[in-house]
């Protein structure tokens, strides 16, 4: 027997609760907020910190140093995809 269209909405809106509930608070008091998908102030940092050591790096000689700003600034640059979810699978 197929649920009825208020049962998908209800498990629709519980799952969302569970997944992003910032976003779903913001929602229901009518100032809302981005979803988790659209925030990367993290990613932001990452990659300020990144660049930083890459430059410190550069200019204090230190190989080990560079290579960290490198994978870091390289990791932050891959959470800033806007498309990263839409990729496929080989």
């Amino acid at each position: 027997m197929p649920q009825s269209d208020d049962e998908r909405l209800v498990d629709l809106a519980a799952r969302l609760e569970h997944e992003d509930p910032r976003f779903v608070r913001s929602l229901s008091e009518g100032c809302p907020a981005r979803p988790r998908e659209y925030r990367r102030t993290g990613a932001w940092c990452a990659l300020a910190v990144g660049v930083a050591m890459l430059a410190a790096g550069i200019v204090v000689p230190d190989g080990l140093l560079i290579a960290a700003g490198l994978v870091l600034t390289g990791v932050a640059v891959q959470l800033l995809d806007p498309n990263r979810d839409e990729r496929p699978v080989k």
